[in-house]
């Protein structure tokens, strides 16, 4: 596992919310590039292994959202949430979870977490390629600090969950330390 100092450079593959387009379905298809996404922005990403998944429902991307007001009073633009999942299962996990100031962006060709360095094999768990929950300070497209999850390794037969969290990145902006994770947020019904 390596960690780059640049944040890659990749276009992403959205969906966005379109009223011009008529019918039951008002989004649009729209490519979203690295420089588009970071450039100019104090950006925090995590990055996770799976929609609708029991950690990352329960607490990693709940707990973000709970404490978007104080990542916002540090000085953060955006936060984001990589998964190697496609547009349509980003956005109904979206739905599902009440996600309202993380962005989630869908990496569905995993070229994002490949370059990054953070692809892994999770065939153990049937998921094939995902990756490895981290979360990361990007600040104009430079990566100014990692947590990266112990034990990075393909097929690893648990779910580390211990830096990548909310708590521990906001304890970072503020210049203190961090007090561990959370307890769940919400109840995973999967």
């Amino acid at each position: 596992m390596s960690v780059i100092e640049r944040v890659p450079n990749v276009v992403f593959k959205t969906r966005i919310r379109d009223e011009s387009v008529e019918g039951p379905n008002p989004y649009r298809w729209e490519d979203k590039s690295t420089q588009d996404i970071f450039a100019g922005k104090k950006v925090v990403v995590f990055s996770l292994p799976g929609a609708f998944t029991p950690t990352c429902s329960s607490n990693h991307l709940p707990r973000y959202e709970e404490l978007y007001d104080q990542f916002k009073a540090q000085g953060v633009d955006i936060i984001i949430c990589v998964s190697v999942n496609d547009a349509f299962v980003m956005f109904k996990w979206g739905q599902q979870i009440g996600a309202k100031n993380v962005f989630l962006l869908p990496d569905g060709n995993a070229e994002f977490t490949r370059k990054m360095g953070m692809l892994v094999d999770k065939s153990n768990l049937g998921f094939g390629q995902r990756s490895w929950r981290y979360s990361m300070l990007v600040n104009d497209c430079k990566i100014e600090k990692v947590f990266v999850e112990p034990g990075f390794d393909d097929n690893c037969p648990t779910d580390p969950f211990e830096v990548s969290d909310a708590d521990t990145m906001l304890a970072y902006l503020q210049g203190v330390d961090a007090k561990g994770v959370s307890d769940p947020r919400l109840e995973f019904v999967g």
